[in-house]
C-alpha cells in the first residue's frame, strides 16, 4: 500500500478532510466504472492502463477506509486478493455490492459479508439502495437501532484487532438501543484524522500505549498539531499522552464521549486531569461492562426529554376542558369541513397540542420537568452555561436579553447595520447607544462588519469623556447576512482590557450550525467565553499579562496608538467574561420557524442577571408557547450533537463545490462572480494573505489558515454572487428568474449581488440543479443580446453600467443631534427619546428630497434630523435612526437607490423629520 504525500493533490487539497465524503463516494464510483470497462475490454495496452488505474484508486481508498468500520480491513484484504489473482470479474461484483450497501447504508442495519456474491444478498442490496432512491434519504428509519462506530487507539498487531472487535460484535444484542462497529487505529496521529474524517465515529477508547506519528503524512492535521513535536509526545508518560489526545479530540469533535483503559495505577491516573473522559477502566475490566458504559453515553446524547414527554403525552386519554378547542384535534375530527387539515398534518401535531397551563408538560415559562432537561442539554451541546428555548424567533430573543442586561441611560456600542430587533430593543431598554460603523462594501451596496479598531477607538473616547463607567455592552453580528465572521476572541480580549465588565451580546441567528465544526467553532461566543475564562485562571497567563503590562507601561496612554496598534490584554485580577450568543436554530439547524435559543456564558450571571433576566424573559415570551416549536428544538440539539459534524461537513462541501465551478466555468463568468475574501474583506483584516479558497491556476487554499488568525474571514458556505454583468438588478433576479422561472429561493440580494446560503439539508442533487439554471439563464442571456436591436443593447449596456459601475457609495453614521445626545464630546445617543418625541404630531414634519425642499433646508444651515428608522430592501440597514442628523452622504445614497421598498419614507410625503422647535425645546430639556 503507498503512502500518502504532499503531491496527492485530491487528498491535501484544503486539508484533505473538506471533501472527503465527496471523495470517498466519487472515488468508489469510479472504481466500479474501471473495473466494468476492464471486464469487457480486449485490447491488452488499454487493460494495462486500467489494471493500473484500479491499483491506484483501491490504494487510495485504502487510505480513507482506514478510518472506517465499512469496509473493513478484513474486506479490504480480500479485494487485494482478487486483485492480486487478476480475478477482476468477481472484484466488479464485490465493488458493486460494497457501493451498494455505502449508498443504502445497509451496513448500518445488518453485517454486509463481502465474501458472499449469491444472487440473494445483491438483490437484498439493490432493493435497499431503490428504496433510498425513492425516499430521497438514506434507507433508515425512526425504528431502526441508530448506528455509530467505535474507535479504539491502540498499538495492538491485527490480530489483535480482529480479537477485539470480534468481542464487541459479540455482545450486541436484540433488545440493543443501538448498534456499532469498532474502528480501530495505532497512533495518536491516525486518532485525530479519524474523528476528523469519520463522522459515524460517537465513542472513543483510548487503550494502552501507542505512537505518536502515522504511517501517513496528512496536512490536515497542522492546524491542530501546532506546537507538539513527535520527541515531546514520545517522551511523555502513557497517562500524559491519553490526557493530551483526550484534550485534542474534545477540541475538535466536543461531542464524543471517551473512555480511558490504562494498564497502569488507575488510581493515580484518576487523580490527573481526566475532565475529558467519561469513565477509566482498568485492563482486566471485561467487555461487557465497556460495552453498556458506551451505551449509556450515547443514549445520554440522543434523549431529547421534551419531545419524549410530548410524545407520550399525546398517547393518553385525555378529557379536554380549557380553552384550546383544537387540543386532541377534538375541533378538527369533530368537523364536517375542517378535515382535510389531518389530512395534510397528520393527527399527531394535533394529539400532541394542548394549553400551557393546562397541567401534564412543563411550562417554558417557569421550567422545572422535561423542558429544564432539554434546556440544560442544549447548554451542554453549544457550550454554555445556561441555555435558553425561546419560541418567537430571534428578534424576541435579542430583545430579552438587552431588557434583561440594559437600564436606562446605560451605554451600549453597537453595530449599526445589525438586525432591525436590536434598534427597537435599544428603543425599549432607554439605552444611550452609540453606533459603530462597519467597513463599506461600496462596489456591491452592502456592509462587512466593524474593525476592532474602530470599537477601541469608541471605548478609548468614552473613557475621556468620563463615561466608560456606562458602558454596559457590545453588541455585534457575528456571522453577517452575508457571511463576515469576526474573531471573537480578539474583539472580547482586547475590549475587556479597556472594560474588563463589558457584557458582549453577540447576534449569532445565522452561525447556530458553526459550533459543530472544529474551523468554525473558535469563531463563537461561547467557545470564545469559555477559551478566554480558562486563559484567564491559569498561572501562565498572569506571567504573559506582567511581561505585557511592564512593556505597555513604558508608552505614552495619551497617544491613540498606545492602544489602537498594539495587541491589548485585560488584567486577570479585574475582568469579568460575560457573553450571551443568539441563535436562530431555525435557520441553521432543524427546528420549525421561530425556533430561537439565548445561551449564555456569564460569570456574573447568578448574582447580578438572573431576576432581571427571568423578567425579561416573561415580558417577551408568550404565556402560549408553542409546544411543537420547543419539541424542534429539543431534537434539533439532539440531531446537532449527534451528527451536527457530519451535516455541517457536508454543507461545507457542498459550497465548496458549487464555488469550484462558479470560479472556472467560462460561461458562468461571463455574468456572475463569486466573490472572494479579497472581495470582501480588505487586505489590512486578512493577516494570513489568503486572497481566496480557490484558486483555478493553484487549486484549494488553507481555509484554517485564515480562519485561525485573520480579523475577518468568509463564511464559505455563503455564496454571494454578483451579478452586476446581467443587467438585472438583485430583487429582480431574486423574484423573475429564480423564483418566477425555477423555483429557487433565496433570503439576501442587495443592488447587485444576489446571496446563496448551503445549510445542513443542502444536497449534490440541489447544487447540481444550481448550476444547471444559472447555465440555462446564462445562455438566456446571450440570447438576448444576440437578439437586441441597437436601441435595446443601449438599454442592456446602460443597465450594466448602473449596476457595475454608477453605485452610491454607503453612508457612514452621521451623529446624533445634540437634543439627543447627554454629552456633546462623546458620541452616544437618547435613541428613546427621539423616537417617542415623534408620537406627538406636532413635534415633527415631512420634507421632500425629490424636490429639493430637503436640500433647501440643509443649505439654509438647518441641522434636519430624522424622526424615524429609514431603512431601503435592499440592503437592509437603517440608513437613518430617530434622532440622526441627515448627512449629505446619506441623501445622496438615498437619491441614488433605485429600490422600491424603504420602510420609514413615504414618497408622497417624503421624509418625517423633527420641527426646529420640537428640537429647541428638547435641547432646553422640556418635554
Amino acid at each position: 500500500m503507498s503512502e500518502m504525500t504532499e503531491s496527492d493533490t485530491p487528498y491535501t487539497a484544503l486539508g484533505f478532510y473538506h471533501k472527503i465524503s465527496q471523495l470517498r463516494a466519487d472515488t468508489w464510483n469510479a472504481l466500479k466504472r474501471d473495473l466494468g470497462k476492464l471486464v469487457r475490454l480486449r485490447d491488452e495496452a488499454q487493460a494495462r492502463n486500467l489494471v493500473k488505474a484500479v491499483d491506484v484508486k483501491l490504494t487510495r481508498l485504502e487510505i480513507i477506509e482506514d478510518y472506517h468500520a465499512f469496509p473493513s480491513k478484513e474486506d479490504f484484504r480480500h479485494l487485494w486478493s482478487l486483485f492480486d489473482r487478476e480475478e477482476y470479474a468477481l472484484l466488479e461484483k464485490v465493488v458493486k455490492r460494497l457501493v451498494r450497501a455505502l449508498i443504502s447504508e445497509s451496513y448500518r442495519r445488518r453485517h454486509v459479508d463481502l465474501s458472499e456474491t449469491d444472487a440473494d444478498a445483491e438483490d437484498l442490496e439493490a432493493l435497499d439502495a431503490l428504496a433510498q432512491l425513492r425516499r430521497g434519504h438514506p434507507a433508515s428509519n425512526s425504528s431502526s437501532q441508530p448506528y455509530f462506530e467505535l474507535l479504539i487507539v491502540d498499538a495492538m498487531s491485527t490480530q489483535e484487532e480482529e480479537v477485539v472487535r470480534e468481542a464487541f460484535h459479540n455482545l450486541r444484542r436484540p433488545e440493543d438501543r443501538f448498534v456499532y462497529d469498532v474502528v480501530t487505529v495505532r497512533s495518536f496521529e491516525d486518532a485525530l484524522i479519524a474523528i476528523l474524517v469519520n463522522p459515524n465515529i460517537q465513542a472513543c477508547l483510548i487503550r494502552y500505549e501507542f505512537p505518536y506519528k502515522s504511517k501517513y503524512n496528512l496536512s490536515a492535521l497542522r492546524n491542530y498539531l501546532e506546537g507538539l513535536s513527535e520527541i515531546e509526545l514520545e517522551s511523555k508518560s502513557e497517562a500524559e499522552r491519553s490526557i493530551l489526545l483526550s484534550s485534542m479530540i474534545r477540541e475538535i469533535r466536543p461531542e464524543i464521549d471517551q473512555f480511558l483503559v490504562t494498564s497502569g495505577d488507575v488510581e493515580a491516573t484518576a487523580s490527573q486531569d481526566i475532565r475529558h473522559f467519561n469513565r477509566i477502566f482498568y485492563r482486566e475490566t471485561d467487555y461487557i461492562e465497556q460495552h453498556h458504559t458506551i451505551l449509556r453515553a450515547i443514549d445520554d446524547r440522543y434523549r431529547t426529554p421534551f419531545f419524549d414527554a410530548l410524545r407520550e403525552y399525546s398517547k393518553k386519554p385525555t378529557g379536554v376542558f380549557h380553552a384550546m378547542p383544537i387540543s386532541r384535534g377534538k375541533s378538527v375530527t369533530r368537523s364536517h369541513w375542517a378535515g382535510h387539515m389531518i389530512d395534510f398534518y397528520g393527527i399527531n401535531i394535533f394529539l400532541a397540542e394542548t394549553s400551557a397551563t393546562s397541567g401534564g408538560l412543563d411550562s417554558l415559562l417557569q421550567p422545572y420537568g422535561p423542558i429544564k432537561k432539554a434546556q440544560e442539554y442544549a447548554a451542554r451541546a453549544f457550550g454554555s452555561r445556561q441555555s435558553f428555548f425561546v419560541t418567537n424567533g430571534t428578534s424576541t430573543a435579542n430583545k430579552i436579553v438587552v431588557q434583561a442586561l440594559v437600564k436606562p441611560r446605560d451605554i451600549v456600542l453597537i453595530d449599526r447595520d445589525c438586525h432591525k430587533s436590536h434598534h427597537y430593543g435599544m428603543v425599549l431598554a432607554g439605552a444611550h447607544v452609540a453606533y459603530l460603523d462597519s467597513y463599506p462594501l461600496n462596489d456591491y451596496s452592502m456592509y462587512g462588519a466593524v474593525p476592532l479598531k474602530e470599537i477601541k477607538k469608541t471605548l478609548l473616547a468614552l473613557k475621556r469623556s468620563g463615561q466608560l463607567h456606562k458602558v454596559k455592552m457590545l453588541l455585534l453580528t457575528n456571522c453577517t447576512f452575508d457571511g463576515v465572521v469576526y474573531n471573537v476572541r480578539r474583539v472580547m480580549e482586547e475590549c475587556l482590557a479597556i472594560k474588563p465588565d463589558l457584557v458582549f451580546l453577540w447576534d449569532e441567528a445565522w452561525f447556530a450550525f458553526a459550533t459543530f465544526n472544529p474551523t468554525y467553532r473558535p469563531r463563537t461566543a461561547m467557545h470564545a467565553a469559555r477559551t478566554l475564562l480558562d486563559r484567564y485562571r491559569s498561572d501562565a497567563y498572569r506571567e504573559e499579562y506582567a511581561a505585557w503590562k511592564a512593556e505597555f507601561d513604558q508608552c505614552d496612554p495619551d497617544d491613540d496608538a498606545t492602544w489602537l496598534e498594539q495587541r491589548l490584554l485585560p488584567d486577570p485580577d479585574l475582568v469579568r467574561v460575560r457573553a450571551y450568543a443568539t441563535h436562530s436554530t431555525h435557520k441553521t439547524l432543524t427546528s420549525l420557524r421561530q425556533g430561537s435559543m439565548i445561551h449564555v456564558h456569564d460569570q456574573d450571571f447568578r448574582h447580578k442577571v438572573e431576576g432581571p433576566f427571568h423578567e425579561a424573559y416573561m415580558t417577551h415570551t408568550s404565556t402560549s408557547p408553542n409546544y411543537q416549536i420547543v419539541a424542534s428544538l429539543d431534537v434539533g440539539r439532539m440531531q446537532a450533537e449527534m451528527e451536527g459534524f457530519e451535516l455541517v461537513h457536508a454543507q461545507v462541501e457542498a459550497a465548496l463545490s458549487l464555488r469550484e465551478q462558479l470560479y472556472t466555468n467560462p460561461l458562468l463568468l461571463k455574468y456572475f462572480e463569486v466573490l472572494k475574501n479579497s472581495d470582501m474583506i480588505p487586505l489590512e483584516y486578512r493577516q494570513s494573505g489568503v486572497d481566496t479558497f480557490y484558486d483555478p491556476s493553484t487549486g484549494w487554499n488553507k481555509m484554517e489558515e485564515a480562519w485561525a488568525h485573520d480579523e475577518f474571514v468568509v463564511d464559505p458556505s455563503r455564496i454571494t454572487m454578483a451579478i452586476g454583468k446581467t443587467g438585472i438588478d438583485g430583487d429582480a433576479f431574486k423574484n423573475e428568474y429564480l423564483m418566477n422561472k425555477f423555483g429557487i429561493q433565496i433570503n439576501k440580494t442587495s443592488r447587485n449581488t444576489v446571496l446563496f446560503m448551503t445549510n445542513i439539508g443542502t444536497t449534490r442533487g440541489s447544487i447540481a440543479y444550481l448550476l444547471d439554471v444559472l447555465i440555462k439563464l446564462a445562455k438566456s442571456f446571450d440570447r438576448r443580446w444576440e437578439d437586441s436591436s441597437r436601441p435595446e443593447r443601449k438599454i442592456i449596456e446602460h443597465q450594466i453600467k448602473s449596476l457595475t459601475q454608477d453605485l452610491p457609495p454607503l453612508p457612514d453614521f452621521s451623529r446624533f443631534h445634540d437634543a439627543f445626545r447627554p454629552l456633546t464630546e462623546s458620541p452616544e445617543g437618547d435613541i428613546r427619546r427621539a423616537y417617542f418625541l415623534s408620537y406627538d404630531e406636532e413635534n415633527t414634519e415631512y420634507l421632500r428630497f425629490d424636490n429639493g425642499a430637503l436640500q433647501a433646508e440643509m443649505q439654509a444651515g438647518r441641522d434636519v434630523v430624522s424622526a424615524s428608522f429609514v431603512i431601503p430592501y435592499p440592503p437592509g440597514f437603517p440608513v437613518l435612526v430617530p434622532g440622526q442628523v441627515i448627512s449629505a452622504e446619506i441623501l445622496r445614497f438615498l437619491q441614488a437607490l433605485d429600490v422600491k421598498e424603504i420602510h420609514g419614507y413615504r414618497p408622497e410625503l417624503g421624509l418625517i423629520v423633527f420641527t426646529e422647535e420640537a428640537l429647541e425645546a428638547t435641547e432646553q430639556g422640556a418635554d
